[in-house]
């Protein structure tokens, strides 16, 4: 009624809703009210018990939706683990078929890398993409390995050609060198480094002008006649000073029109030019000799003839007589001598190896030169063994000795200024197996800017009456006994207790130290 007094509809159901009344207010009439009721149809009330279950439902569905949502979310959740853990295995499996043929190529490649070229990748039936690359790979190992034996067999070939081209040129005594076209040297045998005076590694990567300068303008006109051989006499100075003639051959080596190179051939002559000088100057001398000797007998006899039979005779001027006479005996005893030099150098005879007391022998041809030059020092300090008993030609010997031991007297008796005249002789062991002697004098010296091999040589002489035979005769002497002359005093002398520079020359002979053993075999 209150509801109805406001101006409400009031809607009112029955407890068991299958009736339903309606109470409203009537503004037309005081106090007055309208209530209507009437019976629901079944219809009606069945959808609407419908209607409420599914509302009722709703809202039991409703009050579930949180816990529903979480489920679904859970199951969202388990399912998405599910494929991703699904996804993972496939994934692993798919990464295994793809890593393991790499690994594979991997393990391949490395001992490919250090040397096995047999390795080879397995083939599996994997990915035919990796396949077609082990194929390959496999392909290309096998050709590398068929390669690699090729330049080996090539290799070996190469190596045994130069072993043997190596053993030639080892056994050849000419000096061999290749250079580049750079003139760089890639190949030199043992004789050119002796020649040359280096050590055979030393040579190669070093520049031919660098070692021998004197070849550079002959190299030049080499390669501007590339087809033909160039050679010529060069000489050549080595480390120590001493001056060499070489006889020098170059070839140009060619590929095509290309010039890659050149190949040097040389070779010492210098002892061969010496000995021709040394035959000439000995046909010369015998030739000169049996000229002269013929008519100074007469000469002589002549001269003394006229001394002694028209110097009493002459009352006025006698004494520029024999003046004259003393002078042309004198001059032809002078050239008498020459001659004899002539002779002895051009007829020396073979040696006759004896076993002799070297010691003494150097004694007795001082004592004969202190006698004769009494105004000298002579010095003979022995440091080695008491005699020195070896096999050697006394008499030729004796003669090499005299000849030293005479220049070293000129030179002194040349110097204008004597404040020394003294002479030493040295003697003692160079090595094991060589005896050396030798002389140093307070003259002169040896000749300034003269090659001192070249003073050896026959008719080579700085003195005004010197024949330049002297030092020819004595090399000639040590090579026929197997020795050899050294002009000046090398290092291993001047580091020599016992040894001392006077000022002048030294002139050392190295004679070699034949025991009894050995004489039969020098006899030979």
């Amino acid at each position: 009624m209150d509801q109805a007094e406001g101006g409400d509809v009031v809607i009112m159901t029955g407890a068991r809703e299958d009736r339903i009344r309606a109470l409203i207010k009537l503004n037309n009439f005081i106090d007055t009210y309208l209530f209507v009721g009437r019976m629901v149809d079944p219809k009606v009330l069945s959808h609407m018990a419908a209607t409420k279950e599914a509302t009722e439902d709703y809202a039991n569905l409703q009050a579930r939706y949180s816990d529903l949502e979480v489920t679904v979310t859970l199951i969202f959740v388990v399912i998405g683990l599910i494929l991703l853990m699904a996804a993972i295995w496939c994934g692993l499996i798919l990464a295994r078929e793809i890593v393991k043929p790499i690994s594979g190529l991997i393990s391949t490649a490395d001992r490919v890398r250090a040397g096995d070229l047999t390795a080879r990748v397995p083939e599996q039936k994997t990915l035919e993409e990796f396949d077609y690359l082990a194929n390959a790979f496999n392909r290309m190992t096998k050709q590398i390995q068929e390669q690699q034996n090729e330049l080996i067999e090539a290799n070996r070939q190469l190596d045994h050609r130069r072993r043997l081209i190596e053993s030639v040129l080892t056994g050849v005594s000419s000096g061999v060198v290749g250079i580049d076209a750079k003139n760089i040297i890639n190949l030199a045998n043992s004789s050119a480094g002796e020649l040359l005076g280096y050590k055979k590694k030393e040579l190669a990567g070093t520049s031919i002008g660098e070692v021998m300068p004197e070849i550079v303008d002959l190299l030049e006109q080499a390669h501007k006649r590339p087809t033909k051989t160039t050679q010529a006499e060069l000489p050549f100075v080595q480390k120590d000073g001493t001056k060499r003639i070489f006889h020098v051959r170059i070839v140009i080596e060619m590929i095509g029109d290309q010039d890659i190179g050149a190949i040097l051939t040389f070779d010492d002559i210098t002892e061969l030019q010496s000995a021709q000088r040394k035959a000439a100057w000995s046909d010369v001398a015998r030739r000169i000799a049996h000229e002269i000797k013929n008519p100074l007998t007469p000469i002589h006899l002549s001269a003394e003839r006229l001394k002694r039979k028209y110097l009493k005779q002459i009352t006025e001027d006698s004494d520029t007589f024999s003046q004259y006479t003393d002078t042309i005996i004198r001059n032809v005893e002078d050239i008498g001598r020459m001659v004899n030099e002539f002779s002895s150098f051009a007829r020396m005879p073979e040696p006759v190896m004896k076993e002799g007391n070297l010691v003494r022998d150097v004694e007795e041809t001082l004592f004969l030169h202190r006698q004769a030059h009494t105004g000298i020092n002579f010095n003979f300090i022995n440091k080695g063994k008491k005699g020195f008993d070896t096999l050697y030609d006394v008499q030729q010997m004796r003669q090499a000795l005299n000849n030293l031991v005479q220049n070293a007297v000129d030179s002194i008796e040349g110097k204008e200024e004597k404040t020394l005249s003294r002479i030493d002789i040295l003697m003692g062991l160079y090595g094991q197996d060589e005896i050396f002697i030798a002389v140093t004098d307070s003259g002169l010296g040896l000749p300034k800017n003269e090659n001192p091999n070249r003073l050896t040589e026959p008719y080579v002489t700085h003195k005004p009456k010197g024949t330049g035979l002297g030092l020819a005769i004595v090399k000639k002497i040590m090579e026929d006994h197997d020795g050899s002359v050294l002009l000046g005093a090398p290092e291993w002398l001047q580091s020599m207790d016992g040894w001392e520079s006077l000022g002048g020359a030294s002139v050392v002979l190295l004679v070699p130290l034949r025991t009894r053993n050995e004489k039969t075999v020098a006899a030979a």
